[in-house]
């Protein structure tokens, strides 16, 4: 018999068998329950555990019928929490050039059509609607992208705060585990709902400036109103700049923004987690398992992917253009410690159908570990977006030791046969042409990986062969494919394996025209490439691409940029990656003879 005390209850019978009269929290999410630190609700539920508070989870209601999921558990004690899930959405929902997607990997099944759009409003507006006097808390990757006025691809318009647009009551955006741990405490004290406006990584609405809290910690910016980037794209394309700079800093500032005759504060990010406070989070007791209804549904194919593999650490310092990573998890990596992640190795062990194989140590990137700045002090004056682009920071300490050593005690556990890096790897951290500061053990790294780690396939991704294109992106170089490339066929020569690099495409980003995406097809065609892994520009909220997509100005210089905008521009950029089949060659052929790029023709189809 399946014990379901080992996650949290779900259900109005699961809550009776813990003895439990009224629950504290309870939390909506739009995926399914899967008890596992990747999966933010979880992650939350957790940690509220932790703190002795009684919690439950409502995974993927039923948004459709008579609100029976809304109203089964009763009113918390506490508040409501509000999530999507762990993905956009719209993302989740729809194709780059706007189709309706036939299935849902956080979906038991692989199926469609239990989650509505945008459900941090749809679950919201039905629990104000349902209990109008309990506070609603919304969280997660959608609520968190659009916490100021943004650019919806999927309406084709700019939206207020999605804070606004729910009615929910608090945001909490980012990583929430530390502002919901301050919000609980406030409460346990006694502090009423409507006085939690001092939390880092917190927003939240005021109805006039005068009623703006007085914080002498943070300096407050006021930015731009909703209706003016309604009414001028120069003025949105401003506003990005700013916050995107605050989002990036150690001491940020709090930004204000007016909407309507009501004003949002969004209080500053914390910049990064101590490794005592990550660790807290990871070692609790996560089944590390979806929940036990779901067992004759089907896989759930986002907790397949994972289930196997170990996230060592967060927070992106790269600073793409088109990524929210460091919008959501910090451009500061916060880094367990060895002990943490090799206890989660053992637990990973225990479960009944792992073989020995882990598939993954990483995170937003494989190879970040424990890289940060040398002298702190500088990076809390510092504003780039991004510590490795146009030129690696030299304040940067970019060491793979201790990835190394990571991996070299991870391998020794009797458990393990063998470990493989899933998550892609920054290669221009490893090419000493770009990393010209990186010491013996970047070689040593890229030896060792190369040799030992990769399951035949290594993914990187350079996105695009357009030095002007890859400007925009802020990705070095496509120079430094052809030498990572070198390297590692040479390493798997040598290691007697025969093994290929899967590289990562983007077409119709901003900046790339229909002429660069013939150019990227014949520079690939000549790298040998069959390309496999490509996509469309989708513009997500809180990106600098998105915002060049919906403006055509970049907004740190506001000067202009080329977008693809039409939806015949887009199809035309992305079937140069498919110059290879049959299907397209005609319309190929045309669409260079138009572009004056007649010397593609034989490149790319042959005589």
């Amino acid at each position: 018999m399946i014990d379901k005390q080992v996650w949290l209850p779900t259900t109005i019978k699961e809550v009776k068998e813990r003895g439990w009269d009224q629950l504290d929290v309870i939390l909506f999410t739009g995926d399914a329950y899967i008890d596992h630190p990747s999966f933010g609700i979880a992650v939350i539920g957790r940690v509220l555990e932790d703190m002795g508070l009684k919690v439950a989870i409502v995974p993927q209601p039923n948004w459709r019928d008579d609100f029976r999921d809304f109203k089964k558990l009763g009113k918390p004690r506490l508040f409501f929490g509000v999530s999507a899930g762990v993905m956009d959405s719209m993302v989740n929902h729809y194709t780059a050039n706007r189709r309706l997607r036939s299935n849902d990997a956080y979906t038991p099944g692989n199926k469609s059509g239990f989650r509505p759009d945008y459900p941090t409003i749809v679950y919201t507006k039905i629990l104000k609607d349902i209990f109008p006097d309990i506070p609603v808390i919304i969280g997660g990757v959608e609520a968190s992208m659009r916490r100021f006025t943004h650019y919806d691809y999927w309406k084709d318009e700019l939206k207020p705060s999605m804070l606004w647009q729910s009615g929910a009551d608090l945001m909490v955006y980012g990583m929430g585990e530390e502002p919901i741990i301050q919000i609980v405490k406030l409460l346990k004290k006694g502090v009423p709902f409507t006085k939690l406006n001092t939390i880092p990584q917190t927003a939240f609405f005021t109805n006039s400036k005068s009623e703006i809290p007085v914080n002498k910690k943070w300096e407050t910016n006021f930015i731009a109103s909703h209706e003016e980037c309604l009414h001028d794209k120069f003025i949105f394309a401003g506003n990005f700049k700013v916050i995107e700079v605050e989002s990036n800093s150690i001491h940020a500032k709090r930004l204000v923004q007016q909407i309507d005759n009501t004003y949002l504060v969004v209080n500053p990010a914390i910049p990064y987690l101590s490794e005592k406070k990550i660790d807290k989070i990871y070692d609790l007791p996560y089944s590390r398992m979806p929940h036990p209804k779901y067992n004759s549904k089907g896989p759930i194919p986002a907790y397949e992917m994972i289930k196997f593999s170990v996230n060592i650490h967060r927070g992106c310092f790269g600073g793409c253009s088109f990524c929210t990573i460091s919008a959501h998890q910090g451009k500061f990596v916060s880094s367990r410690t060895e002990k943490s992640i090799i206890d989660e190795v053992k637990k990973v062990s225990k479960l009944s159908d792992f073989k020995g194989y882990l598939t993954d140590l990483g995170g937003p990137s494989a190879n970040m570990y424990q890289m940060k700045g040398v002298d702190l002090s500088i990076c809390e004056s510092c504003k780039r977006p991004s510590c490795i682009f146009p030129k690696i920071c030299t304040n940067l300490n970019t060491s793979h030791k201790p990835l190394l050593n990571l991996y070299e005690k991870v391998e020794s556990l009797p458990e393990i046969k063998k470990v493989t890096i899933g998550s892609g790897i920054r290669y221009d951290l490893l090419i000493k042409e770009y990393n010209a500061k990186g010491g013996d053990d970047m070689e040593t790294y890229l030896n060792r990986v190369v040799s030992k780690n990769v399951s035949g396939r290594l993914k990187i991704a350079p996105e695009h062969t357009s030095d002007d294109v890859l400007k925009i992106m802020r990705k070095p170089s496509f120079k430094l494919y052809d030498l990572f490339k070198n390297k590692f066929l040479s390493i798997s020569a040598k290691a007697g394996l025969k093994q290929q690099i899967i590289p990562y495409f983007i077409s119709s980003h901003p900046g790339s025209t229909e002429e660069d995406m013939a150019q990227l097809a014949a520079d690939t065609k000549a790298a040998g490439l069959h390309l496999e892994q490509v996509q469309g520009f989708t513009p997500t909220p809180m990106t600098v691409a998105t915002v060049m997509y919906y403006t055509g100005i970049d907004p740190h210089n506001l000067k202009p940029v080329y977008v693809a905008r039409t939806k015949e521009e887009r199809e035309r950029q992305h079937m140069y990656f498919f110059w290879y089949k049959p299907e397209y060659r005609n319309r190929i052929k045309s669409s260079l003879l138009k572009l004056g790029r007649a010397d593609l023709i034989k490149k790319l189809l042959g005589s």
